[in-house]
């Protein structure tokens, strides 16, 4: 792969997939070179819209593609472990989309599929990716907050309820935790990393799944996590990172931020604006797979497996905890 185009496969043909799809088209060396779907017919449209060559009437179709080095899975997140397995099993290396599956268990069995074929396996947060968010990791390892002692974090949006909607389904995955509150939840994990103790509140619809969820994760060292979601209003999706010699902030949309305010004891406060963000910013996950791949390389250090088993994990345990559960667990 050093000296030639990787090439992508997308499985799904929904908004996710067209949103990462057109990101693709504008990055050297990437070539989306099929499409995968449950229905030719949907599959067919996601080609002739991308000028993709090749359609697949299947997920298992798109795996077996042998001129596919690497598949992004853009399913719901109920669909991932049996996407993204069919695709491991079949030789591709995997981007799949967050939350990275339903449960840990799910997640754990993906990444067992991964290491039993020495397979790049990588979960699409591209939160950990985003320069500025690196540049804050920066900050921090420098000294220039102190110590991390905590962190507040929320991602909440009105979304009206619509009948057959799979965000407000138990058998969808549905509620605002894993769609919404997979994001501060894992913002809290690259900051703080896995906590000691966790405890949650969420207000829960009539089908059993949460529209609003919040979280207070506890560490050893004396260190917060404040975090919170909700499908019933909207927020800014700020957060802040305090430490005992100042704080980071990121006034608004920090899983994909355009500044943050560095504010320093004893200093004004500096502001750092990202770079220009090039089509719809999915373009750093691609990159950092590509890169991967071409260093032969089974897993990101920047979105490692074992980062996003253990968010799964405190995703289970607020999930147990606010009582939602998914059919077959």
């Amino acid at each position: 792969m050093h000296d030639r185009s990787i090439r992508w496969g997308i499985l799904a043909t929904g908004p996710m997939a067209a949103a990462f799809t057109e990101d693709l088209r504008t990055i050297p060396g990437a070539d989306v070179v099929a499409v995968g779907s449950r229905s030719q017919e949907s599959a067919q449209a996601f080609a002739d819209r991308f000028s993709i060559p090749r359609a697949h009437g299947s997920w298992q179709e798109l795996a077996d593609d042998p001129d596919v080095d690497v598949v992004y899975v853009a399913t719901p997140h109920a669909h991932h472990l049996a996407a993204a397995t069919a695709c491991l099993e079949s030789g591709k290396a995997v981007l799949c989309e967050k939350p990275f599956a339903l449960n840990r268990a799910e997640a754990a069995s993906m990444v067992a599929a991964a290491e039993r074929r020495s397979l790049f396996l990588m979960e699409g947060m591209w939160t950990f990716v985003h320069p500025l968010v690196r540049r804050a990791q920066e900050l921090i390892r420098d000294g220039l907050i102190g110590d991390v002692r905590s962190v507040h974090a929320d991602f909440s949006a009105r979304v009206p309820a619509v009948p057959g909607s799979r965000l407000r389904d138990p058998a969808a995955g549905g509620g605002a935790l894993l769609d919404l509150g997979a994001y501060p939840v894992s913002f809290a994990h690259l900051f703080l990393g896995p906590p000691d103790h966790v405890s949650a509140w969420a207000h829960l619809n009539d089908q059993g799944v949460d529209e609003t969820t919040a979280m207070v994760l506890g560490y050893g060292n004396g260190a917060v996590a404040v975090l919170s979601c909700s499908l019933s209003f909207g927020s800014a999706t700020g957060a802040v990172v305090h430490g005992t010699a100042g704080r980071i902030e990121f006034p608004a949309d920090f899983y994909n931020p355009r500044r943050l305010v560095l504010h320093r004891d004893g200093h004004g406060p500096q502001v750092v604006e990202a770079e220009p963000q090039m089509g719809n910013g999915y373009g750093h996950q691609a990159r950092e797979v590509m890169r991967c791949l071409r260093e032969k390389r089974t897993e990101s250090a920047l979105v490692p497996l074992k980062g996003s088993l253990d968010v799964m994990h405190t995703l289970d345990r607020v999930r147990e905890l606010v009582g939602v559960r998914y059919p077959g667990e």
